[in-house]
C-alpha cells in the first residue's frame, strides 16, 4: 500500500534536511574531528582486530538463520534485574518475538558514566552495563542455536554516555541501539550541543559495526498532539535520516521512529494513523522504520488497550512496517508481565495471518482521506524544514518545535562537557569509522 506523493516536495524536504544536518555535522566536527598520525592509527588497528572479527562474526551469525518476521516483533523487558530479563526474553522468543529490548533503568541517561557489573535493582528497567549486555547476548545466542531462529538484542545508547554505551554494544554483539539525541534534549534536559556531538560519534560506531539505530520521533507525540504535530515527526525523520547518513550509517540500519498515537476518540482516527504510517514507509523505503504502539491514551482498560493494539497491528501489516514494537494489553497499569507479552504476540500472530495478503487487494483512493492527509503532512513538514534550514536546528529546539518542549542551547545537563578542541586533538576511532564499515 503505497502513496503517490508529490516527488518535488519529497526532494525539497531531503534538500532542506540535508542542509540542516550538514550544519550540525559541521558544528560537531569543529569540536571532534581532526586528522590522526599514521603511527597512532596502526596502534589502534592492533587493538581493534578482535573487535572487527567479532563484528564480522555477528553479521555472519545473523545471516545464517532464516529471515525474521516482517515486521520484526520488538518486545520490551523491564524487570530491573538482568536474570529476570533473561527469563522474560526466553519466554518472548518462545512466543514469537524477534527483538529483545532491555529497557534501561529510569534516569540512567543522566549518569555521565557507565555503571559496572550486574547492577541489580534498577527502577523501571535494568542498568545498561557491559555485564548485563553480555549476559543477555549470551542467553539469546544459546536460545538461537537451540531453536534455529536468530534473536536480536537491543539496548539504549542515548543520554550522557551515548558513545560509551555504543562502544559496549559493539563489543558485546548487540544488533540494535536506540540512538537519538532529541529524546535526551527534550525529555531529560541534556544540553543540545553536548548530546548532538555525542550522537554523531555514537552513530559512527554503530554504522561502522552494522548496528541498526532507532530514532525517537515517537516520543514527540506523548507531549504534542498526534494530528497537529504529525508534520514535526516527518520533519525530524528527514533530519535524523541525513544526520545518520553523514555519520556513516547506511539506509538499511537507520530505524526512523513513528507512532500510533492519535486520540482513539477522534473520528477517523484509524485513517489518520494509516496516513501517517504509510507516509513514513513511503518516504524512507530502504530504512527499517520502527512503529510504536499506542500508549498515551491507554488508561488501564485492558480490553480497550487490546482493541487499540489490534488496530495498530493491522496498520503495521497494511503499511509494510519493518520493526514493530509490541503493544501489551496492560499498558497503563503496571510493568508488563510475561503473560501480557505472550497475549500481545498472539494478537500479532492472528492479525498477520489473517491479513498477510490484504495490502495487495487494496488501493488508496487518490482523492481520499488517507492520501490527502499524507500530502498535507508532507507539505507542512517541508515548510517547517525550510524554516529550520534558515534558522538552524538549535533555534528550532529553543522555540519548542519538537514535542512542544523548549530547551536552551547553553542550558541543560552536560553543558560543561562541551569544549572547543585543541589544534592538537586527535581521535583515531573517528578516523577509523569515518566512511568505512565492517558490517
Amino acid at each position: 500500500m503505497n502513496l503517490d506523493l508529490d516527488l518535488r516536495v519529497v526532494d525539497a524536504c531531503h534538500q532542506a534536511a540535508h542542509a540542516i544536518a550538514s550544519e550540525v555535522t559541521e558544528f560537531a566536527e569543529q569540536h571532534t574531528t581532526v586528522s590522526i598520525e599514521r603511527a597512532t592509527e596502526r596502534l589502534l588497528d592492533v587493538g581493534l582486530d578482535t573487535v572487527r572479527q567479532r563484528v564480522i562474526e555477528r553479521k555472519a551469525l545473523r545471516e545464517s538463520y532464516p529471515p525474521a518476521h516482517k515486521p520484526m516483533r520488538y518486545v520490551l523487558t523491564a524487570t530491573g534485574d538482568i536474570e529476570q530479563d533473561i527469563l522474560h526474553a526466553e519466554a518472548v522468543a518462545n512466543a514469537g518475538g524477534d527483538v529483545i529490548a532491555v529497557i534501561r533503568s529510569t534516569a540512567q541517561s543522566l549518569l555521565d558514566y557507565v555503571p559496572e557489573g550486574p547492577m541489580p535493582g534498577g527502577t523501571g528497567g535494568t542498568y545498561a552495563t557491559q555485564y548485563n549486555m553480555r549476559a543477555m547476548r549470551q542467553a539469546m545466542d544459546a536460545w538461537s542455536e537451540k531453536n534455529g531462529r536468530y534473536i536480536w538484542v537491543s539496548n539504549f545508547c542515548s543520554g550522557l554516555c551515548m558513545p560509551e554505551i555504543a562502544a559496549i554494544g559493539v563489543l558485546e554483539g548487540l544488533d540494535n541501539m536506540v540512538n537519538d539525541a532529541l529524546y535526551g534534549i527534550l525529555y531529560r534536559d541534556i544540553n543540545m550541543q553536548r548530546t548532538l556531538i555525542d550522537q554523531r560519534f555514537s552513530r559512527m560506531l554503530n554504522g561502522w559495526a552494522g548496528i541498526t539505530i532507532n530514532t525517537g520521533e515517537d516520543n514527540y507525540l506523548r507531549t504534542d498532539d498526534a494530528i497537529s504535530g504529525a508534520h514535526t515527526v516527518t520533519a525530524s525523520q528527514f533530519i535524523n535520516y541525513h544526520l545518520a547518513c553523514q555519520a556513516g550509517v547506511t539506509d538499511e540500519h537507520i530505524g526512523l521512529g513513528h507512532a500510533f498515537e492519535v486520540d482513539p476518540r477522534t473520528e477517523n482516527s484509524l485513517l489518520y494513523e494509516l496516513a501517517h504510517a504509510c507516509l513514513a514507509a513511503t518516504l524512507f523505503p530502504q530504512c527499517p522504520t520502527k512503529f510504536m504502539p499506542p500508549t498515551r491514551y491507554m488508561d488501564g482498560n485492558f480490553y480497550a488497550t487490546h482493541a487499540s493494539d489490534t488496530l495498530f497491528n493491522l496498520v503495521a501489516v497494511l503499511t509494510n512496517q519493518s520493526i514493530q514494537t509490541i503493544g501489551v494489553p496492560s499498558e497503563g497499569m503496571h510493568t508488563p508481565q510475561i503473560h501480557d507479552r505472550v497475549y500481545a504476540l498472539q494478537c500479532v500472530d492472528y492479525v498477520q495471518r489473517a491479513t498477510v495478503s490484504l495490502s495487495n487487494e487494496l488501493e488508496l483512493n487518490p482523492e481520499g482521506f488517507v492520501v490527502r492527509r499524507a500530502q498535507s503532512v508532507l507539505r507542512a513538514a517541508y515548510k517547517l524544514l525550510e524554516g529550520i534550514a534558515e534558522g538552524g536546528l538549535f533555534a528550532a529546539i529553543e522555540s519548542g518545535v519538537f514535542g512542544d518542549v523548549v530547551r536552551s542551547r547553553d542550558g541543560g545537563k552536560g553543558y560543561d562537557g562541551v569544549l572547543v578542541r585543541s589544534p592538537d586533538y586527535s581521535n583515531a576511532i573517528e578516523v577509523m569509522c569515518n566512511g568505512r564499515t565492517v558490517a
